[in-house]
């Protein structure tokens, strides 16, 4: 198609008209109207009789498909349709399907044994543009007019590369087009990961005699890597279980599953942090991390709500902190810090032991807290976890709400870099 705009109308004129054109493209984000929309301008700048659009995309050569025709009733959807499109081999237009060069046929007279005869009746002058896709005309535009001679050589130069550049922007939209529809599949298939993934969390926290709990958790994409939970055991104690999965996204959240499988099948009552660690690196690294460079960092403890005893295990996870309210200090629980789950086939961890007392509370969290960035790149990191523990408040809930608060106000509410966990935790 050749947009020779207008013909010999004064300039002002041609421009008004490729200003219009032009804006009413920019408008289309789908390329049949958008063929359309240029179909209806070019021909209103230079008439034609019949138009062929043939394509040899995805298809044996000698065959070509018809992947629009003037003459048709009904249009296929040459990008949603192509089983619809009718194959052919042979006759002129597998000549001008296959040459990769523009020619014009001032008189033409066709064999009558011709494939596509048909579409060729009382037409008597071609155009044909070869349409290059990696070096190789794999469509051709054909024009038809009823007259022999009414196409100006002149303008196939013009006509050519015209033709090539609106082809590859309507190539650009498919494709733009098919990459919002693999985009919008895959953001629900997330959705439905994300949706099975929150079932996997505790519905509610337990109550647990003499403390009070809250808990944040969000994940920086739809599904995540954060895993949380709590294992009501005998005797009033509980065992609490933070980890985080190295990575994010689709990928992060399915170990996240496999890691709360492998806390659930942990034969016997887990009430031993570092057996418990060592069942879940063991079991990882035998059945998964071993042919991946995933692993896991996770803190697990056991806390007896009859001493305020508190026996934890860590691998590789940031150390809980311990704000003792009745003397203003603050412990870092750091323990005998041991490397991530599922790094070695064979992991010991020890476990180490800390004194609640009243009034205490305390955080456990994943680095999504302390390594949230602020202006300059810096790390929101510990000391602001410890200004917030200095105010001693007397809700979980209050002090859960005003560290997440200070990490957005760190990071001037930019968008979540990393999963997020927080367990909150104050001892009457």
């Amino acid at each position: 198609m050749r947009m020779d705009v207008l013909g010999d109308a004064p300039w002002n004129e041609r421009l008004d008209k490729a200003v219009a054109m032009i804006r009413e493209l920019s408008q289309q984000s789908d390329p049949e109207s958008l063929v359309d929309v240029y179909s209806r301008y070019s021909q209103q700048a230079s008439p034609i009789d019949a138009f062929i659009s043939v394509t040899r995309r995805d298809i044996a050569p000698p065959k070509y498909r018809i992947a629009r025709f003037s003459g048709w009733d009904y249009q296929p959807n040459p990008w949603r349709e192509r089983n619809k499109l009718p194959i052919f081999e042979g006759g002129l237009l597998g000549e001008l399907s296959f040459c990769n060069e523009p020619r014009i046929i001032r008189d033409l007279e066709l064999d009558p044994d011709d494939p596509c005869a048909a579409m060729f009746e009382g037409m008597r002058s071609l155009q044909s543009v070869p349409i290059f896709d990696g070096g190789d005309g794999l469509n051709v535009a054909v024009q038809l007019r009823k007259e022999p001679d009414a196409f100006n050589v002149d303008l196939l130069p013009q006509t050519f590369w015209m033709t090539n550049l609106f082809a590859r922007g309507t190539h650009n939209l498919v494709l733009s087009r098919e990459l919002k529809e693999a985009h919008d599949r895959l953001d629900r298939e997330i959705e439905v990961v994300a949706s099975i993934q929150e079932t996997l969390l505790p519905e509610q926290l337990p109550h647990i005699d003499g403390v009070d709990l809250a808990v944040y958790y969000r994940a920086s994409h739809r599904a995540g890597g954060d895993y949380y939970d709590i294992f009501p055991l005998e005797d009033g104690r509980f065992g609490v279980l933070v980890a985080d999965v190295s990575g994010h996204g689709p990928p992060a959240a399915v170990l996240m599953a496999i890691t709360h499988a492998l806390s659930h099948l942990y034969p016997g009552t887990p009430d031993d942090p570092a057996l418990m660690l060592e069942f879940l690196s063991r079991h990882l690294y035998e059945r998964y991390t071993s042919k991946s460079s995933a692993f896991v960092t996770a803190v697990y403890g056991v806390y007896d709500s009859r001493t305020r005893e508190f026996e934890y295990a860590l691998a590789g996870h940031p150390p809980p902190r311990l704000k003792h309210c009745d003397d203003g200090t603050i412990d870092e629980l750091t323990g005998v810090l041991r490397p991530p789950l599922g790094i070695f086939p064979e992991q010991k961890f020890e476990n180490a032991r800390a004194q609640f007392r009243s009034g205490d509370q305390f955080m456990i969290y994943t680095d999504g807290i302390t390594e949230a960035h602020g202006p300059n790149n810096e790390l929101f990191g510990t000391d602001r976890i410890d200004a917030v523990l200095r105010g001693c408040s007397n809700d979980a809930h209050r002090l859960k709400d005003q560290l997440i608060a200070a990490v957005h106000e760190f990071t001037r509410h930019a968008p979540q870099a990393d999963d997020t966990t927080l367990l909150v935790g104050k001892v009457d």
